[in-house]
């Protein structure tokens, strides 16, 4: 059974950090690059970031460069997103997902599997 578990969201101030983690089973992880997607409330979903472990690119949305950073190999088939610098607009429920490449990353119609969501909440 394939699965994307998100965790580590939270409440935090703006300014403040936070470690999302997406672990991932029932594929092979070698083989699926991971993005990370984010809605908040009466917004489209937003492609934030992705990587492919195997090559190590790793692709952001303007809004978060230099801010948070995609990464893997903590943890065995762990892809992690480190948010710094958290802005109150950075508030949303946030999400991975696997698909054989990072090319055409943004577009989250082409993604083979999701994870279930982590709300991530910065408050002013």
């Amino acid at each position: 059974e394939v699965q994307l578990v998100e965790s580590g969201g939270g409440l935090v101030q703006a300014g403040g950090s936070l470690r999302l983690s997406c672990a991932a089973s029932g594929f092979t992880f070698d083989d699926y690059a991971i993005g990370w997607f984010r809605q908040a409330p009466g917004k489209e979903r937003e492609g934030v970031s992705c990587i492919k472990s195997s090559d190590h690119r790793t692709y952001y949305v303007d809004s978060v460069k230099g801010r948070f950073t995609i990464s893997s190999g903590n943890a065995k088939n762990t892809v992690y997103l480190q948010m710094n610098s958290l802005k109150p607009e950075d508030t949303a429920v946030y999400y991975c997902a696997a698909k054989p490449s990072c090319w055409n990353w943004m577009a989250g119609d082409n993604y083979d599997y999701w994870g279930q969501g982590t709300q991530v909440t910065v408050s002013s």
